[in-house]
């Protein structure tokens, strides 16, 4: 990529799913300008030292799976999720089975609660809660269909409160 990016075949250079260390090896070659990792309320890894190292070295980040493959869209049931087909990788994923389904359906109606006030979704509140960090530029929100977009279209406007935020 940097010999791309020398040549101007390529403007920027962008990763996924780099740890620190992988991204201290590769600024060493070439800038990175963006990472793309998952983040979400289930999944909050990267506050710890990813997020930091992408702050003081101006890397964007575009945080995939918000909502953690639907799990926070509000609409994840547990019939739902027995009724996945064979081939679902949810099926194979430890969030999706208990005792983390249970966990993660509960907070689900803290963002029901939270969003009621504001007439959002979970799934708004759970974007709007990953875009709240300055160093997320974008968030990467997952859709079966273009009808799912309606459960999702207002967290590009709607900001959680300090004490909203303080409750996840």
């Amino acid at each position: 990529m940097a010999k791309l990016k020398a040549k101007g075949k390529v403007r920027y250079i962008g990763v996924s799913n780099f740890n620190v260390d992988q991204m201290r090896r590769a600024q060493a070659i070439a800038p990175i300008t963006s990472l793309q990792p998952p983040y979400s309320m289930i999944v909050p890894d990267i506050e710890e030292s990813i997020l930091p190292y992408c702050a003081a070295n101006n890397i964007g980040v575009l945080a995939f799976s918000p909502m953690k493959h639907g799990l926070l869209s509000g609409s994840m049931t547990r019939e739902r999720v027995a009724a996945f087909p064979a081939d679902d990788f949810r099926r194979r994923v430890p969030h999706f089975q208990e005792p983390l389904l249970s966990r993660h359906r509960a907070l689900v109606e803290l963002l029901r609660e939270i969003g009621q006030s504001h007439s959002c979704t979970p799934g708004e509140v759970a974007i709007a809660w990953t875009l709240r960090r300055p160093e997320v530029t974008a968030a990467i929100v997952e859709m079966r269909s273009a009808r799912q977009v309606d459960g999702v279209i207002g967290a590009a406007e709607f900001r959680l409160s300090a004490k909203e935020i303080a409750e996840n």
